[in-house]
């Protein structure tokens, strides 16, 4: 079995076992100064540690410059130029969506455009029928007023034609019962048109 001596006054750890333990522990400082101070300490690397941990360094630093640096930046590389190209198609992608938005719109302008003037051009079809049947009433309301004003005017001359031989007839009745005797024809004349003129 080891067990690890360590002196206070000369800074010395060393493993020793346990024979050596008793033997150092009953000799005191006496055994201190009799170490062999030839061989290297336990922490100490030996030179063949040294060679191989160089070598390992020496051999993992090329295979990084060269193998592994350049897969590395080979794969940066290519992540670059994807998200690249995703930023280049994707301005592309909003460039074309933007024009078609554009075109839709100036479209849409086109129809509504065209729309209105089919609407107004179908508002003046129907203003311009609604005129031409307003004037053709008016012209037949025309007609059937200047033709009833016609044969109100003849049925009015008519009245007239019938109350003056009505009146006169009157008036010379009257007279001739007044006087005895039928008046003149103007006499008759001249009352019928006073009594037609009130």
């Amino acid at each position: 079995m080891h067990h690890a001596v360590i002196h206070l006054h000369g800074t010395t750890v060393r493993l020793v076992s346990s024979e050596d333990a008793t033997t150092t522990a009953a000799t005191g400082e006496a055994s201190t100064e009799s170490q062999d101070l030839s061989k290297p300490g336990p922490i100490v690397p030996e030179l063949k540690e040294l060679y191989w941990g160089g070598g390992s360094f020496v051999v993992f630093a090329l295979l990084m410059r060269v193998v592994l640096y350049p897969k590395l930046k080979k794969g940066m590389k290519a992540r670059y130029e994807g998200i690249r190209t995703a930023h280049e198609s994707a301005d592309a992608e909003r460039a074309s969506a933007r024009a078609e938005v554009a075109d839709y719109e100036q479209q849409l302008a086109g129809i509504k455009s065209e729309a209105a003037r089919k609407v107004d051009v179908a508002r003046a079809a129907v203003e311009a029928e609604r005129a031409d049947a307003i004037a053709k009433l008016n012209a037949r309301l025309g007609e059937q007023r200047a033709a009833a004003k016609a044969e109100v005017e003849a049925a009015r001359a008519a009245a007239q034609s019938q109350i003056r031989d009505a009146v006169s007839d009157v008036a010379g009745r009257a007279g001739e019962l007044a006087t005895g005797k039928r008046p003149s024809a103007d006499v008759l004349n001249r009352v019928v048109n006073e009594v037609m003129a009130k």
